[in-house]
């Protein structure tokens, strides 16, 4: 019916207005006034753990290999939320009966996550854009019209706020991998 589509409508521009406000919040510097030191390996163990839910739905495993303490410095909701956001395009990307791999590990004084899936890929061209704003792959490939090519430039935005880089590597058909280094804190 109409009133229900409009609805969802209205339910997707709200996302979209949220997704935008947090980029601006993280614009502005945000995320640098309120840092703790934590364990990156156990915010991942955790978010893991709530977000197999969302993969169980798709007959999909997700699998965290994190067993090492990993102390970073940063505001943990936002980079709880990289976390989330990469394992939620993961979810979407990867075919049921699919497998999605975690990892945390130290490289170099640096803190590496990994979010490792076997799902759709991405293509070649279309690689070097995909943290930018609003930008989507192609229509076919979005899984759910939800998306307004927000979440990744979110990733992006925390991860510049934090001193951290993220990049992707991805083969078509075979999978994608994204990774996020991030300072080791020292004390």
């Amino acid at each position: 019916d109409r009133a229900g589509s409009m609805l969802e409508e209205v339910v997707h521009l709200g996302k979209i207005v949220e997704q935008l406000f947090t980029l601006s919040r993280l614009d502005a510097g945000e995320a640098q006034t309120e840092w703790t030191r934590f364990d990156l390996s156990e915010l991942a163990k955790t978010t893991a753990e709530q977000m197999s839910l969302l993969a169980e739905d798709k007959g999909i495993s997700i699998s965290c290999d994190a067993s090492q303490p990993m102390p970073v410095k940063g505001n943990h909701v936002r980079l709880k939320q990289v976390v989330v956001n990469l394992l939620d395009n993961a979810i979407k990307y990867t075919p049921e009966k699919g497998a999605i791999q975690l990892r945390v590990l130290a490289v170099n004084g640096h803190a590496v996550l990994e979010v490792e899936d076997n799902g759709i890929g991405i293509p070649p061209d279309a690689l070097p854009h995909i943290f930018e704003r609003f930008y989507r792959v192609d229509q076919a490939r979005s899984a759910d019209s939800e998306s307004a090519g927000l979440g990744l430039s979110i990733v992006k935005s925390i991860c510049t706020a934090h001193g951290a880089e993220v990049e992707a590597q991805s083969a078509v058909s075979s999978g994608s991998c994204f990774r996020v280094k991030l300072p080791l804190s020292k004390n």
